[in-house]
């Protein structure tokens, strides 16, 4: 199995999110937003429904999902990139049930299917000719690595991955020690 890696670079970040949103896609634009922003597995990701992110059309602050890996209960903070990704694809998105899959299947109301959403992310990235190794695991590295350089501490990261230990999620964010060195090397204080 071949490892994949963060997006590491903000400007890539961006310019996925506006060519997904130029494509007018709003299922690819959610599912790119929501997984570099709450950082849950993809199996996780891909079986949300309708009513648990929204009530009477509105987008709630948080939802609650019971995580398939470690079978325990997660409280998920809606934060303002996601609301906007979320009401974007309410607005946008044909939904007929507060029951139907978030990330639906084009071919039918099941919900998208881990090989079709490795397909997207990898077609996302060649997109806009970003060289990284990519598959479904992208989205939530991205998310723990831009956690990390934004100051969050490996404690907190760790917990928000359900990671056992630092080494896990040091090596599984991307921190390499050419990158310790390199914020020692320019920081110069």
């Amino acid at each position: 199995m071949e490892t994949v890696e963060p997006i590491r670079d903000k400007n890539h970040i961006k310019a996925i999110k506006i060519n997904l949103r130029s494509k007018k896609n709003p299922r690819d634009y959610l599912l790119f937003v929501m997984g570099i922003n709450c950082g849950l597995r993809a199996s996780d990701l891909l079986k949300l429904k309708i009513k648990d992110l929204f009530r009477n059309g509105r987008v709630l602050d948080c939802f609650y999902i019971r995580m398939k890996k470690t079978n325990k209960e997660l409280k998920i903070d809606i934060n303002d990139s996601m609301k906007g990704a979320l009401n974007y694809y309410y607005e946008k998105a044909d939904i007929k049930s507060n029951d139907e899959y978030l990330f639906k299947s084009e071919r039918s109301d099941k919900p998208l299917e881990r090989v079709r959403m490795h397909q997207l992310i990898n077609q996302w990235v060649q997109d806009i000719e970003l060289d990284i190794k990519a598959g479904c695991h992208t989205l939530r590295k991205t998310f723990g690595y831009q956690a990390r350089m934004k100051g969050k501490s490996i404690d907190i990261i760790q917990k928000a991955l359900g990671h056992r230990t630092q080494e896990v999620t040091k090596r599984y964010i991307g921190i390499t020690d050419d990158e310790v060195k390199s914020l020692i090397m320019n920081l110069n204080l």
